[in-house]
Parts: C-alpha cells; sequence; structure tokens
C-alpha cells in the first residue's frame, strides 16, 4: 500500500489581533513558510505538483487562489499551481488530507499542503456580510434557503450559540472553563520559556514569539469579565484568539523520498471527517474521534499526543468527557485560548506543532481534530517515524 509522509513542517508565530503581523499581506505571510519549507526539506521545489492552502473569507487581499498568490509571491517556480480550499476553521486540516489523498493514490508524489489567515486585516464572517450583501442575503449565508429553513426553522446559526449548547449539554461550569483556560496559558507559556516552539516557528521581521499567551491572567480577571451571550457561560476569555498566521507542510511518496533524498518524519496513518448537528456546530469532533478509532483499530490510550482546537473551553472538556483522553497527553503546549487560531492556517499549524512535540517527546501516534463550522471535523492521525 502507497505510504504518504511528512518531511517538513514550519509555521509563522502567530500574532494577536492588530498585533506584529497585522499589516503584513497574506501572501507575504504564505510566501514566508513556503520558502522556508522548502529551504529546510532539501525538495526541488519545481517537482512539488501541487499547493494546497485553506484559508477563510476568501476577499480582498485573501481572494484570487491565495495558495498559488503565496507561492507566487515566495519567488517560486511558476510551473507550479495551487488550490484554495475553505472546509471552515479545518481548512488546513483538509488540506493536508488533500495533499495526502494525492500521493497516498499515487497521482501525485510531491505535495504541499497549508493555510494562510490575517483576521487583523480581513476580519472574521466579512465574506459572510459584504459579500452576500447585493443579492439581499445580510444575515449569513443560510438567509433565504428554503430547504435550510425547513429543516433546521430559525435557530441561531453562531459558534457562540453552539459552544453554549455544548457547555449546557455536558453541564461544563465556567469555572471549570476558566480553570481550563488558565491551563492553556500557563502551558503555553512553558512551552515558549522552554523553547519548544523554536524548531517549528519561522520569525517574521520583530516577531519571533506567539503574541498571545498572558502572563498576567489569571482566575480572578477571567471571573471578572461579562458573559458573550446574556446569561451565558462564555467569555472572551474561554474562546479563542483573533489571530494572523501561515503554516506550511510537505507531504512525499516513497518514490519522492528516494529520488530527492528527503528524510520522512512522519507517516499519514489515517484520515476522516465526520459531521454532526450544524446547530451545535462545535461537538463535532467527538463522533469523529470515535469514528476514526474504529477504523484503525486504535484506542484513544494508543494515542500518545492530541492537539484538539481549543475554539471554545467547552468543546475541548466536552471531547475528553466522551472519550477519557488523558488530559495530561491533550494540547500539552497549550491552544488557540492562549496562542490563537487564524482560522485557515490553524490546522497545519497544529499539525506542525504535534510533529514536533511527538519528536521531542519519543510519542508514536499523534491525533489532531477541531471542530468546523456546519457541523463538522476532520481526524488525522499520524505516526512518528
Amino acid at each position: 500500500m502507497p505510504e504518504a509522509y511528512i518531511v517538513e513542517a514550519v509555521r509563522t508565530p502567530v500574532g494577536r489581533r492588530k498585533g506584529g503581523l497585522a499589516s503584513v499581506h497574506p501572501a507575504d505571510l504564505g510566501a514566508h513558510v513556503l520558502r522556508t519549507l522548502m529551504e529546510r526539506s532539501g525538495a526541488d521545489p519545481a517537482a512539488v505538483e501541487d499547493v494546497v492552502f485553506g484559508c477563510l473569507d476568501t476577499v480582498g487581499p485573501q481572494a484570487g487562489d491565495v495558495a498559488r498568490t503565496c507561492w507566487l509571491a515566495a519567488g517560486l517556480p511558476e510551473e507550479v499551481p495551487g488550490v484554495t480550499v475553505d472546509r471552515q476553521c479545518g481548512s488546513s486540516q483538509q488540506a493536508l488530507h488533500f495533499a495526502a489523498q494525492a500521493v497516498l493514490s499515487g497521482t501525485q508524489d510531491l505535495v504541499v499542503a497549508g493555510g494562510v489567515q490575517n483576521m487583523s486585516m480581513v476580519p472574521i464572517g466579512y465574506a459572510n456580510g459584504k459579500a452576500v450583501e447585493p443579492l439581499g442575503l445580510t444575515e449569513g449565508p443560510f438567509a433565504g434557503s428554503e430547504g435550510w429553513r425547513a429543516r433546521y426553522g430559525d435557530q441561531p446559526v453562531s459558534q457562540f450559540y453552539g459552544a453554549e449548547l455544548i457547555a449546557e449539554k455536558w453541564a461544563i461550569t465556567r469555572e471549570a472553563m476558566e480553570e481550563f483556560a488558565l491551563g492553556s496559558h500557563q502551558r503555553a507559556l512553558r512551552a515558549i520559556d522552554e523553547g519548544r516552539f523554536d524548531r517549528e516557528t519561522v520569525p517574521f521581521g520583530d516577531v519571533s514569539v506567539d503574541e498571545g499567551p498572558r502572563r498576567d491572567t489569571s482566575l480572578e480577571k477571567m471571573a471578572a469579565l461579562k458573559p458573550l451571550m446574556e446569561g451565558g457561560r462564555l467569555t472572551a476569555a474561554l474562546s479563542s484568539q483573533v489571530s494572523d498566521g501561515a503554516a506550511a507542510l510537505l507531504l512525499a511518496s516513497e518514490r519522492a523520498v528516494r529520488e530527492h533524498g528527503l528524510t520522512p518524519r512522519a507517516r499519514v496513518h489515517h484520515l476522516s471527517v465526520r459531521g454532526e448537528d450544524p446547530i451545535r456546530m462545535l461537538s463535532a469532533p467527538i463522533p469523529a474521534t470515535a469514528y476514526a478509532l474504529k477504523k484503525t483499530g486504535l484506542t484513544i490510550g494508543d494515542i500518545d499526543l492530541v492537539e484538539i482546537n481549543e475554539a471554545f473551553a467547552p468543546v475541548v472538556l466536552a471531547w475528553l468527557k466522551e472519550t477519557g483522553a488523558d488530559p495530561d497527553r491533550v494540547n500539552v503546549n497549550g491552544g488557540a485560548i492562549a496562542l490563537g487560531h487564524p482560522l485557515g492556517a490553524t490546522g497545519a499549524k497544529l499539525m506542525t506543532t504535534l510533529l514536533h512535540e511527538l519528536e521531542r517527546t519519543g510519542g508514536r501516534y499523534g491525533l489532531q481534530t477541531m471542530c468546523e463550522g456546519g457541523g463538522q471535523a476532520n481526524v488525522t492521525i499520524v505516526e512518528r517515524l
């Protein structure tokens, strides 16, 4: 059976909203990681057969197939094409899946996967409002659909509402979420202080470390914040941060490894994606993980490290309750609550961190999953080599 190997993986530091990366054109963010990826891998850029990038809100500087733009802005060969993927927050994890599937199918041998997002420059949801306004659909992509209304009525379609539903269904208290959020910051700061991210991050100008983690946060400060929704449990401290960044990985076949003298670092063991209730929206990692484990014959105890995106604290806490995973193996270097969530780049960023942490700790299997708009979740399992 063909194999798909991860040869190299890099990311920018994650810039906070209006931070050090806010004014950087998305094409230049993507170009930065692409240049470094090819340099570190030692592969011939002209041998790359496609560049698959994730990105949301592909308007303005993120429009026009930003994957292609990033590659060209990097000064890399014009004959290499690019395509941009939108599976909401899982876009660059899906980009990795498409790249790996191309290699596994035998149709391509060397493919780049990654993602980019500048949320400071293009605000979240921008495409959902302005882009559809001429059609009179100012309430978002579902407004005006008779089929959607017949199936789901007029229920709110909101990540905040979905997170509140999860907290209610799994009886997760605000206090438990605040303790989890504080732990995310503490883990992220420890990782930064110990240099755990140094190998995977490519400094951009004056930005050399992730800007999101807060050294001065505390349970007392979190408790003083107002809920995002009236009567709700969620606050800004329990949510992922608006961020800017990019990440990229190089996927190779066995033939490409031989021909280019590459060094495989991990093998793609499993790829899948599942869907669930689009109103609750953010709980799909639970059934998606169960599906992936069943397909592979692995148990959650076989997984050495997990990266699950911290879109909101209850997403991870509900997943932990349902899977029985060891919290000490999950987001060991913090998550999006502390480190940020540059939407289209996060999937590739999490896999980059997962790969490097498996190498640092000597773990064998790593699992990545994340909630996505529409009630979806990707799961990727890799085996360190």
